[in-house]
């Protein structure tokens, strides 16, 4: 013990704070810039390059389901990234999560259009859509447990919080290159070759997260771990065996979550340019200037998290999305871009608060053997439930039963969300 002990001490001594924080910040914001500028092409671009042209509706409903293939790709990543992340160290399984993401974006980048090979574009659209919740599957879990394995443990909610900034500093920067491209170049210009920059300029992101990561060494846990011969043989097995509860808590209370951001998101920007008639452009700018708020919001509940308990943090804000649920209709109207404003800033900033501890919160669930199996899975098994149909399901609520439908829906999602929290014990060792 006293050996796993001075190892785990050189070993954060070797990391240093800044190092850790800016390396799970870093791989983080790259995978979501990635996730993203698909999301923003699944809306803007794909419907048009990609799919049929003779009925718009089904393209952008064709589109969107490919961008919730990656949802269901996300809890293979999971189980296969947090296997290797369980038996052979968080660094190494970082790596490899990060080079799956960047490909498959760079790849979607390059893809010939359906006006080139026909039913061979989508085919291929989808398998690097695949590709991309494959490696956001693997990182979002290791890039967690990187920060709070080697925080302190009256600071675990704080650094967590790190790689949870990835999600709006990600979003700020997709939405800001698309505003620009939409600056520089005309639609022909756009649609004709100006939608790729942003897929294939990730290949210099993902260059820059490499290259950090290759620096730190392995997390004080996982060592420990390691001496303490606490490593077991198939994770994924003994999380679904042993540690199923935990599992299946996690899953519920990340679910409001993940229906919240992508309506937010997704849905607000596909709804806000067709029904409402927002100029791309300007919903754009909505969307980023609101994105302000999801950004200060995760520090906040972060502090709060670490004072109060995490659990406590989760319940203010799912009970506030409950409520929020309830002013879809009288927000997101047309011709009213403050409303706008305010609509989305307000849902973004409980996202924000909601967010913040969420990954802390899950990793405490498992304990070190399986943790980073364990709290993936529950996050991208979330994600199933809460986003992968979210976009879609919304889009179909709103034109067969109008938009406070949504609301109605995101505030079901979340009573499901404060259910789970409230069966949630105390944190694993």
């Amino acid at each position: 013990m006293a050996s796993a002990a001075a190892t785990a001490d050189s070993t954060i001594q070797a990391n240093g704070k800044g190092r850790v924080l800016f390396a799970s910040l870093i791989g983080t914001t790259i995978e979501f810039f990635d996730f993203y500028i698909y999301a923003t092409a699944a809306v803007l671009v794909f419907p048009k390059l990609f799919f049929p042209a003779s009925d718009p509706t089904s393209a952008l409903l064709s589109s969107l389901a490919t961008f919730a293939l990656a949802f269901f790709a996300r809890p293979i990543g999971s189980a296969v990234f947090g296997h290797y992340g369980d038996r052979i160290g968080r660094k190494a399984t970082l790596v490899a999560a990060l080079l799956t993401m960047g490909v498959s974006t760079v790849v979607i980048g390059l893809l010939p259009t359906y006006d080139s090979i026909g039913l061979f574009a989508p085919l291929l659209l989808m398998l690097c859509r695949v590709g991309q919740g494959l490696g956001l599957g693997g990182e979002w879990g290791g890039a967690v447990l990187l920060a709070t394995e080697n925080a302190p443990p009256h600071r675990r909610a704080w650094y967590g919080m790190f790689p949870q900034l990835g999600a709006p500093i990600g979003f700020v920067c997709s939405s800001g290159v698309f505003l620009l491209l939409t600056d520089f170049l005309d639609d022909a210009q756009f649609f004709a070759w100006g939608w790729r920059i942003p897929f294939l300029a990730s290949s210099l992101l993902v260059g820059v997260g490499l290259y950090v990561r290759l620096k730190l060494t392995e997390t004080p846990a996982f060592l420990r771990a390691i001496e303490n011969d606490e490593r077991v043989r198939l994770p994924i097995a003994t999380v679904c065996t042993q540690h199923w509860r935990p599992l299946a808590i996690g899953t519920f209370a990340a679910m409001a979550t993940f229906v919240l951001f992508y309506l937010m998101t997704v849905f607000a920007l596909s709804w806000g340019t067709t029904a409402l008639q927002y100029p791309r452009k300007d919903f754009l700018l909505l969307q980023m200037i609101a994105m302000f708020a999801f950004a200060i919001g995760i520090p906040l509940s972060a502090v709060f998290a670490d004072r109060r308990g995490r659990r406590a943090m989760l319940l203010i804000a799912t009970v506030a999305i409950l409520v929020f649920g309830a002013a879809f209709a009288p927000l997101f109207v047309a011709g009213n871009p403050l409303r706008v404003t305010v609509f989305l800033a307000c849902g973004l900033f409980l996202m924000g608060l909601t967010y913040g501890p969420l990954g802390t919160a899950l990793a405490e669930l498992f304990p070190t053997a399986v943790r980073y199996t364990g709290a993936s899975l529950a996050f991208n098994l979330a994600g199933i439930l809460g986003a992968s149909l979210a976009p879609y399901a919304a889009t179909w609520l709103a034109a067969h039963h109008g938009v406070q439908a949504v609301g109605y829906y995101l505030s079901g999602a979340a009573l499901i969300t404060l259910l789970a929290l409230l069966a949630i014990r105390r944190p694993a060792a």
